[in-house]
């Protein structure tokens, strides 16, 4: 019964991310048409939208305003977005398809792809400031908006999931261990998935001990999910010499260590006594044990 529950307000959740997703409007003139279009097109092919889910939720636990998040929620799903166009291109992962489409280099042609990822990561960051603004001439205090903003321009950047992108780069099989890899997976994955969860907890005003949690979660999640990715993809990542989890553990140590982080993520959320943390709970194992 439970997990039903969590599919079904992932399945809530993920409708009202979409329509927010979907009434946004990139383009200024006709002239620009092509650029919304491109950046559109990668938006809304369908994404799991795992992040904002997160960040909505941390911030629903700690008691807080989701209308009032919702922008950031949004801005989190675009960046994340962005980094797929740019991750599919032919100077970094070059794949054709994604999530069963083609991909947006394939559909727009390379130049527009960059510059509509760049549009993508640029927007998210206006979406923020307009909406931090509007808030602050209604008189509200936006301190803890502005901490949110700063957790997730850092993990955006390269610091987090650019800084994880360029390990990945400039790494191949023979100069990989495991301390690196661990590293790109913090920096590459487990860095937006927990400034997801930590900027949901920072906007409901969570403790310093809350957020601390919170951020353990977060990060054990956003590895549990990466490792578990790596286990889907064996076949293709073998194919291409990709390195993985996998180049340096045998599937049973991987399966083990997606235990080990779910545990710690479920132990993190024991401090949330007299709060409602089945969703987060389920959410773990919806994304560390799933098979798609």
């Amino acid at each position: 019964g439970l997990i039903m529950t969590v599919a079904n307000e992932i399945d809530r959740l993920k409708k009202i991310i979409d329509k927010e997703l979907e009434e946004l409007n990139f383009n200024v003139d006709t002239y620009n048409e092509t650029i919304n279009q491109a950046m559109k097109y990668s938006l809304l092919s369908g994404g799991k939208r795992i992040r904002p889910i997160l960040f909505l939720k941390s911030c629903e636990l700690l008691g807080g305003d989701i209308k009032n998040a919702m922008p950031f929620a949004i801005a989190i799903e675009m960046i994340h977005t962005y980094s797929l166009i740019h991750d599919d291109l032919p100077a970094m992962d070059d794949d054709d398809f994604r999530r069963g489409k083609p991909t947006n280099h394939k559909v727009f042609g390379e130049a527009i792809a960059i510059l509509a990822g760049d549009g993508l990561l640029n927007s998210a960051f206006e979406i923020i400031a307009n909406h931090m603004l509007k808030m602050h001439k209604e008189g509200k205090n936006i301190d803890r908006y502005i901490k949110a903003f700063k957790e997730i321009s850092n993990s955006s950047g390269v610091n987090g999931m650019i800084g994880g992108q360029v390990i990945d780069i400039l790494s191949d099989e023979n100069n990989m261990d495991s301390t690196k890899l661990k590293c790109m997976y913090e920096y590459k994955t487990a860095s937006l998935i927990s400034a997801s969860t930590v900027a949901g907890g920072l906007i409901a005003g969570g403790s310093e001990k809350e957020i601390e949690n919170i951020r353990i979660y977060g990060e054990a999640v956003g590895l549990a999910f990466q490792i578990r990715d790596d286990i889907l993809d064996k076949v293709e990542d073998r194919e291409i010499n990709k390195c993985t989890f996998l180049s340096l553990y045998s599937y049973e140590e991987a399966e083990k260590e997606v235990e080990r982080l779910c545990d710690i993520a479920i132990q993190a959320l024991n401090i949330f006594k007299d709060k409602d943390t089945n969703f987060l709970k389920e959410f773990v194992y919806y994304l560390a044990i799933r098979n798609k």
